[in-house]
């Protein structure tokens, strides 16, 4: 597939922190991709990149066959974003703010109109379309914010942790309208904390820490990288027995509160984990088999988790 984002060995420092490290990444047309990493890997300053908000210090990039540092007023015209934060005006209604942007991007008035009523409809804001957004919820100004970014089409989307602070419905909500925009050849890049988000939406997933691709792949493949069996996940809430559990188990922590995770392939080591808790008088809250998942990934990858 034509790759419509490319990253040429990309670096960005804000004094002495490295942001980004030579990173290298292209997006196949069409796709999502699912962009993770621990707080402080360098997603958000990426995305600050590739959205032309941050000049990075060496490297190149294009978006849609347009170069992001000679040509950024082209790559504009192909990107739509929605960043972290909600940027819409508390101060006008729903569908005011909507149209707002709609002018902005030079659509006629009545299709700024139309526009917005369909997005507000869209995702489920029709009843409050005309009340001030400062009286809206957080996960109501959260969703017009995405679809302030949808009202005008773009080939290329940024969605920056898009989904923080929506209750599940509403997030199911928005994970419908970017597997719509996939079907109609839309690229996107989500940068997420929901593991399950990426497990959900993204063709592939790319892992980075430090600045760094670490890590590049399909959900699956990413698991495999951890063992393709089973774990064994233990969960103690009393710290001094986790912590005399991960002594005699031979595991580091996982997080102050997180589960303690070991491989468990075969019903041979699975018994084993059980007997040693049982020889050391440990009685866990919890003890379950289960698959890996991309939290363990993280923990792999990374050392802590998302």
């Amino acid at each position: 597939m034509t790759a419509i984002v490319e990253l040429r060995h990309l670096s960005k420092s804000f004094g002495t922190t490295v942001a980004l490290d030579g990173l290298s990444l292209a997006i196949p047309e069409g796709s999502v991709v699912g962009l993770l990493g621990p707080n402080g890997a360098g997603k958000t300053t990426l995305i600050n990149c590739l959205t032309t908000l941050l000049r990075p210090d060496s490297g190149s990039a294009t978006i849609a066959g347009h170069d992001l540092l000679t040509e950024p007023d082209k790559v504009r015209a192909h990107i739509a974003v929605t960043g972290q934060f909600a940027a819409i005006d508390e101060t006008l209604t729903g569908r005011e703010n909507l149209v707002f942007f709609g002018r902005l991007l030079r659509l006629g008035k009545d299709e700024a109109k139309d526009r917005a009523g369909g997005l507000l409809e869209r995702f489920g804001l029709s009843a409050e379309a005309d009340k001030p957004v400062k009286t809206y919820s957080g996960g109501m100004r959260r969703k017009l914010d995405l679809a302030a970014s949808l009202v005008v089409p773009r080939p290329v989307l940024f969605l920056d942790e898009p989904t923080t602070g929506l209750d599940p419905v509403s997030r199911e909500t928005l994970w419908d309208t970017v597997r719509d925009l996939r079907s109609t050849g839309v690229t996107i890049l989500l940068t997420t904390q929901y593991l399950e988000e990426a497990d959900q939406l993204a063709d592939r997933i790319v892992v980075i820490d430090h600045g760094k691709v670490v890590a590049e792949g399909t959900a699956q493949e990413l698991k495999d990288r951890v063992g393709g069996g089973a774990v064994c996940e233990i969960r103690i809430a009393d710290p001094g027995v986790r912590e005399k559990a991960m002594a005699v188990l031979g595991r580091s922590a996982e997080g102050e509160d997180g589960p303690i995770v070991l491989p468990a392939e075969g019903v041979e080591a699975l018994a084993g984990i059980v007997k040693t808790l049982e020889a050391a008088k440990i009685e866990p809250d919890d003890l379950a088999l289960r698959k890996p998942t991309l939290d363990d990934v993280f923990r792999s990858l990374t050392g802590r988790p998302e």
